[in-house]
């Protein structure tokens, strides 16, 4: 199915947006619209907040320098604001990603969307945080929706999409056309529940990590080796519903399901329940996670993190598939609109 068609942050009228938020979630937000040309005014109490997001900039540049050579755009400027209402004035969208806490981000909100226009929409980072609670405080509630992004912001193209109950059908329109400007991929849920959908996937995968290493069956690199050489390759490009089918045979899913759903009865996870996080438990981790890391910092192993993203989204490019066709579709539109800036130019010239 081809990708759609994607406007670009100029046709949709998008110079400037705000940020709540300037974490690692916020500062990859603050770094993909700004590569793309838009200014970033962005809110955060963090005094360090400007030194670590223009870190994650100069990363998020040295990752789009290899993973494209299509014409991007003059970069937008970041500003970083001392109050929620300053990042929500004379700006066309916002985004909020502070700490996964609901008063904290049902006060922004709320304190934000007393100063936007009421045409602002609103899109929130939470990955599990009903919509219909945090806009439950806003003033125009409706224009509200989860744009649930995934680290690197920068590089990963998928963003959840999930309206609540107050939400207007325009607001969820308008922020999946703003995303795709980004060269995002959104999906659209029809309804909200607890977790969305990708981190509903992800905690279960979780859960069952932290009882593989608390139970001494694996350590933490043997988790990650189990993905990463094995169906952290085919989800790639297939996920997880395509690839049984095609390990259904010519018998496709049906046969599938009859050969090992029979094994989803038998007691081999223990999805259901948590092992309690105790400080022996977090001390085994921490130790095996910092050997795994062999003292490698995070800006370090930022770095590593995306120059193998993009060598799998590249890779996927020359397929036209799966996160390759996103990418391949993004940057058409970038060479459109290059060449009607330049058509532009030259009709002004005449």
């Amino acid at each position: 199915m081809p990708e759609p068609a994607i406007e670009t942050p100029d046709e949709l009228g998008v110079r400037r947006v705000g940020l709540l938020g300037g974490g690692v979630i916020g500062g990859g937000w603050a770094a993909r619209f700004a590569l793309n040309g838009i200014d970033v005014v962005l809110f955060d109490p963090d005094p360090e907040a400007e030194r670590k997001v223009n870190e994650m900039l100069a990363n998020a540049k040295r990752a789009w320098d290899q993973l494209t050579h299509a014409p991007m755009p003059t970069a937008g400027s970041i500003e970083v604001v001392s109050t929620p209402a300053e990042a929500a004035t004379d700006v066309q969208f916002v985004q909020e990603s502070a700490p996964e806490n609901e008063d904290i981000k049902r006060g922004l909100l709320a304190a934000a969307s007393e100063v936007a226009p009421a045409d602002v929409v609103f899109g929130s980072s939470t990955s599990g945080i009903l919509p219909s609670k945090l806009q439950s405080e806003m003033s125009h509630p409706e224009r509200l929706v989860v744009g649930h992004p995934f680290n690197p912001v920068y590089l990963l193209p998928l963003v959840e999409v999930c309206p609540g109950r107050a939400t207007d059908s325009a607001t969820v329109d308008r922020a999946a056309a703003v995303y795709r400007s980004l060269g995002m991929r959104p999906m659209v849920l029809s309804h909200e529940v607890d977790g969305f959908v990708a981190d509903r996937l992800l905690e279960a995968l979780w859960r069952e990590a932290l009882w593989l290493v608390a139970d001494g069956v694996a350590t933490v690199e043997q988790v990650d080796d189990a993905i990463r050489f094995g169906a952290g390759l085919r989800w790639a490009s297939m996920g997880t519903m395509l690839t049984y089918r095609i390990a259904g045979g010519e018998g496709g899913m049906r046969h599938f399901m009859a050969q090992f759903g029979p094994a989803l009865q038998w007691p081999w996870s223990k999805l259901t329940n948590v092992p309690e996080l105790t400080d022996e438990l977090l001390d085994r981790i921490e130790e095996q996670s910092d050997a795994q890391a062999a003292g490698a910092g995070v800006r370090e192993l930022e770095q590593l993190r995306d120059d193998c993203l993009i060598g799998v989204l590249q890779g996927l490019r020359t397929r036209d598939y799966a996160a390759g066709a996103v990418l391949k579709a993004y940057e058409d539109a970038l060479r459109e609109r290059e060449a009607a800036g330049r058509q532009r130019e030259v009709d002004a010239s005449s």
